[in-house]
């Protein structure tokens, strides 16, 4: 362990937006799926159920495309790691041979974990069209948002996406990209892990702590 070192890989911006992110797809998942089907959970008319959810989904929303924005904007003041730049690999050569390496081990042909310090290189690459995705969720739910107040700001803004693609195109739209950032999850978590047991680089630990074993030669 001589070789080794703590390094700090994950700044705090990157870990707070990772969190807010994760969290608020967890709570606009549940409270959608409630909103695209509701049951009836309310003992008395009153209880404003649909209303309390709707709330919630639409705090969510605000705190999501907050953090992803600001989850942007580091990218481009942000560390190394943080770069913009680890999201596009294939940029130059060194970046793809890093992905060819990641999808060999990935596919079974190398039995060999490439090391990286921050994303590797088909993480990067998958991070940039998750990004996207968040960016398409949030403009879909903030133009279905608007239509509570059809002269308001949000509207003037969001509402020519309602005229282009139909209000139910957009909700439809909305709602697979759910589906997808859920999956997305659910890979990203057990892949993180797998890393981390294959490395023993502390990948999960990381991004709480911010710090890393590193080799000092990297």
């Amino acid at each position: 362990m001589a070789d080794l070192y703590e390094k700090y890989i994950w700044e705090v911006p990157v870990r707070v937006t990772h969190w807010v992110i994760a969290l608020s797809i967890v709570t606009l998942s549940l409270t959608g799926l409630f909103i695209g089907a509701p049951k009836s959970v309310a003992l008395v008319t009153d209880e404003f159920t649909m209303g309390w959810v709707r709330f919630t989904h639409f705090v969510a929303g605000y705190a999501f495309a907050v953090s992803v924005v600001s989850r942007i904007y580091w990218s481009f003041v942000g560390n190394e790691q943080a770069s913009w730049r680890e999201f596009f690999p294939w940029r130059n050569k060194k970046g793809r041979q890093d992905m060819y390496n990641v999808f060999n081990y990935y596919t079974f042909v190398s039995k060999r974990a490439p090391y990286t310090i921050g994303h590797n290189a088909l993480a990067g690459l998958a991070y940039s069209v998750v990004f996207l995705l968040y960016i398409v969720m949030i403009i879909t739910g903030f133009a279905l948002y608007s239509e509570h107040a059809p002269h308001g700001f949000l509207h003037h803004i969001f509402g020519p996406v309602l005229h282009i693609f139909t209000n139910q195109g957009v909700r439809m739209t909305h709602h697979l990209i759910m589906w997808f950032l859920i999956a997305f999850a659910i890979h990203h978590v057990y892949s993180a892990w797998l890393m981390d047991i294959k490395e023993r680089g502390g990948v999960m630990s990381s991004i709480f702590g911010g710090y890393k074993p590193v080799h000092k030669k990297d």
